[in-house]
């Protein structure tokens, strides 16, 4: 007994033909996805709202961060030194980190043959970086 694939098992169907001479690609510069990918919930805005939420059963109907802020607060005032650089980085910012320079080294082009680098790929890496830059801010 011998089976046969009608034209709609092979794909073949006049129709099938004529939705795919219709398809043409998108012009340039123009996506075929403008609002691009739905943007999903990050961890931060998860945690945001998380933190936002009052407590169940908090006597005073204080949020998640304020009962959170408390305790460390007390923490630190009882010594706990790592609740002290907590509220220090928070709320007055980081310490700037300090970075040693050689600058015994005045021409790029030794320091660059010093690590193993040509004159290109040091070329190509500062064309990135200056792109890159431009892109992050905007192009200003």
């Amino acid at each position: 007994m011998t089976t046969r694939d009608t034209d709609k098992q092979r794909g073949t169907s006049d129709a099938r033909k004529r939705s795919l001479a219709n398809l043409t690609p998108f012009p340039k510069g123009t996506s075929g996805n403008p609002a691009g990918r739905p943007k999903s919930i990050t961890l931060s805005e998860s945690f945001r709202r998380q933190l936002s939420q009052v407590v169940p059963n908090d006597p005073h109907g204080r949020t998640f961060a304020e009962v959170i802020a408390l305790r460390v607060c007390v923490a630190a005032a009882q010594g706990d030194v790592s609740a002290a650089r907590e509220l220090a980085d928070r709320t007055e910012g980081k310490p700037k980190q300090s970075l040693d320079v050689d600058m015994s080294v005045s021409d790029w082009r030794q320091m660059a043959a010093a690590h193993g680098l040509n004159e290109q790929d040091v070329l190509r890496e500062a064309q990135r970086l200056i792109e890159q830059s431009a892109t992050d801010t905007g192009g200003e």
